[in-house]
Formats: structure tokens, sequence, C-alpha cells
């Protein structure tokens, strides 16, 4: 019963860094495009870039 008292404090404490960094998440706009990734995944460029960025066909 006695590790309640440190470890009920310690839960809350890392629930509320949790939902502070979720919430930070959410006003940065982390969320903002979630199919945008998932969809250029998709696309097929078939030309490849070389090391100076310059498109080689």
């Amino acid at each position: 019963m006695r590790s309640l008292i440190y470890l009920m404090p310690v839960a809350i404490l890392l629930g509320s860094a949790g939902l502070g960094a979720f919430i930070w998440s959410l006003r940065s706009g982390q969320y903002e495009d979630m199919d945008g990734a998932a969809q250029r995944i998709l696309l097929d460029d078939d030309r490849s870039q070389d090391a100076d960025g310059n498109r080689s066909a």
C-alpha cells in the first residue's frame, strides 16, 4: 500500500505529459495531411536522380 503513494503521482505525471505531447502535436499540425504520405508512396516515378540531383532517363 505504501508504494501507491509514489506510483499514483508518477502515473498522473506521465499521463499528463503524454496528453500534453498529444495536444501539442495537434496544435502544430502533425495530423493535417494523413492521406498525403500514403498516396505519395504509390506514385511511380520511373526516372531516378543521381548524386548531383540531375535526373537521368
